[in-house]
């Protein structure tokens, strides 16, 4: 009897240690894909209501589609049009994106000038009916400079404004302040506008960046972020950070001193998430030649950091997403590379910075086609959008309940 009872016993804590262990195991869920074939550049966003939108670009020939859908019960809606041109400049890097406010939805693409191949502007076009209508597009940048302007970021901020950040190239065909071998520097600047694209206030937040790496924004307690790749004279390119305090912005401070030498652009920017005072940032960098994914994390609402922890070691290309969650834990997705063939992974961490769990979410590719995955999240669970390469480009979807 003694035998029966004590394996009895242990059958039901197998049994439950089973299921314990199932429940606490990430689900990972594809979700059909809005996008046709030809898609790619995809931007997810949530909004202050837990409703989450992508948005992603189509091209047929020279012709580009910049279109939008909303998840609703674990489906896209049907896509919507935001705008469409044929003279986009559509770059693997540099992707549209798309914030949402209430009925106000604000969008972003890049569009080029006649002058040279990489001369091109930022247009936003904004929408006070949920995107059944759009307004005319317009230019956020005044400077009306034949040069490189994107990068973009973009948080809804109140009273129906939208606070915008982008990278700047008014100073560098021809000298002017920053000046840097013949040619101004890429500035980092921002701007507050209206729902109807009236600017409200403009600033220029540091004026020597890295050319071509992403912005990232993020809303504190005290006001938005901006974190971004600096750029020495001597070729320095590490992550900094600028914080709206008190109606004006500090001064530029490293996040990380990772001390990257490198005399050309690595096109790998940061990315940031918030809650109120957490602050987390997640980085690419391949100081003294080794690639490395980093996260840096924040209660002061970005004043100071942590000691940075290193997520991956080695064979990674960077092209990092985070999110923060409601429990305030993090997520981070970076792709890890073997050659050509890439994978597109999210790490799981404690609001410390502690590894819970590491899931991979997708084969990809190492190549430049292959773009930036993106996160963003909803409660606890996470979603994710990536462009799948093959014959023809797709913009892919997966929920992932952690």
């Amino acid at each position: 009897m003694k035998a029966i009872y004590y394996f009895l016993i242990l059958a039901v804590v197998g049994l439950w240690s089973c299921q314990n262990t199932q429940e606490n195991e990430p689900l990972i869920s594809a979700i059909q894909s809005p996008a046709y074939s030809s898609s790619e550049e995809p931007d997810l966003f949530t909004d202050g209501q837990g409703d989450v939108y992508l948005s992603w670009i189509e091209k047929s020939g020279k012709q580009a589609k910049l279109l939008f859908s909303r998840l609703d019960n674990d489906s896209w809606s049907d896509s919507q049009l935001i705008s469409e041109g044929d003279n986009w400049f559509v770059n693997w890097a540099d992707f549209p994106s798309l914030i949402v406010h209430n009925e106000l939805m604000v969008a972003h693409w890049l569009q080029k000038r006649d002058e040279g191949t990489y001369d091109y502007d930022v247009r936003m076009a904004m929408s006070n009916n949920s995107g059944k209508s759009w307004n005319d597009s317009f230019i956020p940048h005044k400077d009306s400079v034949s040069a490189e302007h994107g990068f973009v970021s973009m948080l809804p901020m109140q009273n129906s404004q939208v606070f915008v950040t982008w990278l700047d190239g008014r100073y560098t065909k021809g000298g002017g302040h920053g000046d840097h071998s013949g040619g101004g520097a890429m500035t980092l600047r921002a701007a507050i506008f209206d729902s109807e694209g009236n600017v409200v206030e403009e600033w220029e937040l540091d004026d020597r960046v890295c050319d071509c790496c992403q912005t990232s924004a993020a809303m504190t307690s005290n006001g938005p972020v901006v974190v971004y790749r600096n750029r020495t004279e001597d070729e320095i390119r590490d992550m900094s950070i600028v914080r709206f305090v008190n109606g004006a912005w500090t001064s530029p401070e490293i996040i990380h001193s990772d001390n990257w030498n490198i005399a050309g652009c690595p096109v790998n920017g940061p990315a940031i998430a918030a809650n109120e005072d957490d602050v987390a940032v997640a980085w690419f960098t391949a100081s003294d030649g080794e690639p490395k994914v980093k996260l840096a994390l924040s209660n002061d609402g970005g004043d100071s950091f942590l000691s940075a922890i290193t997520l991956r070691d080695g064979a990674t290309n960077g092209r990092v997403g985070i999110t923060m969650l409601e429990d305030k834990t993090i997520t981070v997705s970076w792709m890890e590379t073997e050659g050509e063939s890439a994978k597109v992974v999210l790490g799981h961490y404690t609001s410390q910075g502690a590894l819970i769990r590491k899931i991979t979410i997708a084969e990809s590719t190492s190549s430049r086609s292959s773009g930036f995955p993106v996160i963003t999240s909803s409660g606890n669970t996470v979603y994710m959008a990536w462009t799948e390469t093959g014959e023809s480009s797709q913009v892919k979807t997966s929920k992932i309940t952690l």
